[in-house]
């Protein structure tokens, strides 16, 4: 079972870009009301999905560079990645049906 863990610009590249396993980055702030809902549901998959894919939690206040590199626009953005490339993105607040179907899609893509 592996928690979330926290990414920032320093370890993107080797945390994310780097892995070999899938992993979704959760771009989020401390003032986006929808990113604070979205911890706990991320958090619950973390457990279920967590041997297979990576969850990272990415604190754009504190780390603006990656966001902007990535072309994060709105939080709450997810993104997938997959051998260090983009596979799939998510913005605002969504249901934990819509993100295990996300997952999944991920995972079997």
């Amino acid at each position: 079972m592996m928690a979330v863990i926290e990414v920032t610009d320093a370890s993107f590249a080797t945390d994310v870009l780097g892995s070999s396993k899938p992993v979704l980055v959760d771009y989020w702030a401390d003032w986006c009301a929808p990113c604070k809902q979205l911890g706990p549901i991320i958090d619950e998959l973390s457990k279920t999905y967590g041997d297979r894919m990576v969850f990272a939690k990415l604190d754009t206040n504190a780390n603006p560079d990656v966001p902007m590199q990535q072309g994060v626009m709105a939080l709450p953005t997810l993104q997938f990645f997959k051998n260090g490339q983009v596979v799939q993105s998510i913005q605002g607040g969504k249901p934990k049906g819509a993100l295990v179907k996300a997952i999944e899609s991920v995972l079997e893509g």
